[in-house]
């Protein structure tokens, strides 16, 4: 059910003690030239499913080897989970807040080392790895806040004497699995979330990130232990389908948030439905940036490049469709060719600060790159920059701008996890936001307009479909404050901001007679 990224067979001891001496940051973050335990009950680091290796996408060399877990170990961490949230919700939430201001200040303390680890083992650019590591500290703020804030409602009763109360209480223990593009945010969004409003959090991490998941559960389980707090109020179990499937099964498993492709997520959906589980999907993106005749190009052109292949075109808000009037069309499409032969020459590690285009993550994503650029020549697509992998170890692609296919291309159509833009021409602004609308899939969408007519329209009900919405600002970078998720088939569900917290709750209605006389609803008489 669900996919299992390639790893090269463990190789020799003396390849990660090389790591380690080139990564003095790993030793720092507990990682060691032996092999990696993951699996976190609470109690003790041992796991007991397949060795795996965990490889540098920039090189393509074993960084550390990883014993995953199986599914008894994920069964020994449930449980492990569940006895911990008798605990853990007993806490007043302003208490259970502190727990999690102090696993912002750990992270704070790691902050470098952790970032770097990001951009060794995922392969985007370091001020991309430090940067979702600060927003794991953003969110742990942000969660501090919200522990003495976040309530329910007092109802008007029709009837005298009697009050309603809408409360807000933990689901029990809430389930994350995340994926490889971003290993450290996207649990961040969930654990301190649902941490603060007094849930437990059983992590399965993407399999090929596997030393991001450790080396933040250590961080996170440290501060449990300080403080006396069981372990398993935040466990970790990594693995491959096996241990999804049991999560997505598990009626232990009270909140599945599942985040990676439609097709995965539709399974888990169904599967937790199935037992009328809690499921929040955050699933695939095909984004589009509408550039109208009125729109600032300067903003344009500052914007476009990180829209389209910040992290090599792997964030699930990466603009794939690429909307310009035809009073633009040739001086916008012009400028990002341009701007694009600049990056090209920035390509590199990621860990050199002067690099600005990192690979991607896996051999699969460069299998999957070229397969597109073959079926969009195929299809009479015109290759206006790159289309190729760069001839240089690890899994470098050249970032691609398409134009030539008709707007309801069956590629187009399609999210390809990869640096890939298809550009279009528009006659009238109502035709581009048909354009936006036309994909299933329904996350993020940006317009660029000077015209507020325009803009008020974009943000209204025959306006862009999406969960993220925005104006003047490219479709990625979304801040943590606001609720983050997208519509259709990317799921539906909400992290982060906002009211986002009302996704880890159970929510009930409370109705108190604090009078003498019982009076029933709607005027009912039984006598």
């Amino acid at each position: 059910m669900f996919r299992s990224l390639r790893h090269i067979q463990v190789m020799s001891r003396r390849s990660y003690s090389d790591s380690l001496a080139k990564y003095p940051f790993l030793k720092e973050l507990g990682i060691t030239s032996s092999v990696n335990q993951g699996v976190y009950d609470g109690k003790s680091w041992k796991a007991n499913g397949e060795i795996i290796e965990s490889v540098n996408p920039s090189t393509g060399e074993p960084i550390a080897s990883i014993q995953q877990g199986n599914v008894q170990d994920f069964h020994r961490c449930t449980a492990a989970a569940h006895e911990a949230y008798g605990t853990w919700s007993d806490l007043p939430a302003p208490k259970r807040g502190e727990i999690v201001r102090q696993i912002g200040d750990a992270l704070r303390e790691k902050l470098i080392p952790l970032g770097k680890l990001v951009s060794l083992e995922m392969g985007k650019i370091l001020p991309e790895g430090i940067g979702e590591v600060q927003e794991f500290i953003d969110i742990c703020d942000y969660a501090v806040g919200l522990s003495r804030t976040y309530s329910g409602s007092i109802l008007p009763s029709e009837r005298p004497g009697h009050v309603l109360l809408e409360a807000w209480n933990p689901l029990g223990v809430v389930g994350i699995i995340s994926a490889f593009n971003f290993p450290v945010a996207v649990y961040g969004w969930n654990a301190a979330i649902a941490l603060t409003v007094g849930n437990t959090v059983l992590w399965k991490g993407a399999p090929s990130t596997s030393l991001v998941s450790i080396a933040t559960n250590r961080i996170v389980s440290s501060v449990l232990e300080k403080n006396s707090i069981p372990g398993a109020v935040a466990s970790l179990c990594t693995g491959g389908a096996d241990v999804g499937e049991a999560m997505s099964s598990s009626e232990k498993i009270s909140l599945v948030s599942f985040t990676g492709s439609t097709h995965v997520g539709q399974q888990v959906g169904t599967t937790v439905q199935g037992r009328f589980g809690k499921h929040l999907l955050e699933l695939g993106g095909n984004n589009a940036i509408i550039v109208n005749e009125d729109a600032d190009l300067n903003l344009v052109q500052q914007c476009l490049v990180f829209a389209c292949c910040g992290t090599a075109g792997q964030r699930c808000t990466t603009t794939r469709r690429l909307f310009l009037h035809k009073k633009v069309y040739d001086q916008v499409l012009g400028s990002l060719v341009k701007s694009y032969s600049t990056v090209l020459t920035r390509t590199g590690d990621p860990l050199d600060e002067k690099t600005l285009y990192g690979p991607l993550h896996s051999e699969a994503g460069v299998r999957g790159y070229l397969a597109t650029v073959e079926e969009i020549v195929g299809q009479g697509g015109k290759i206006e920059f790159g289309g190729k992998k760069i001839d240089r170890p690890g899994n470098f692609v050249e970032p691609t701008i398409v134009t030539g296919l008709p707007v309801d291309s069956r590629v187009v159509h399609r999210e390809t996890f990869a640096p890939i833009v298809y550009v279009f021409s528009f006659d009238s602004l109502d035709e581009a936001v048909a354009a936006n609308n036309s994909v299933k899939q329904g996350l993020s969408s940006s317009i660029f307009t000077r015209d507020i007519g325009n803009l008020f329209k974009w943000i209204g009900p025959k306006g862009s479909d999406c969960g993220l919405i925005n104006v003047n600002i490219p479709t990625n970078g979304a801040e943590i404050g606001g609720a983050f998720g997208g519509e259709k088939h990317t799921g539906g569900g909400r992290e982060s901001g906002s009211d986002a917290w009302k996704q880890y709750c159970r929510r009930s209605t409370v109705t108190i007679n604090h009078g003498r006389d019982v009076t029933l609803a709607q005027g009912i008489k039984f006598e």
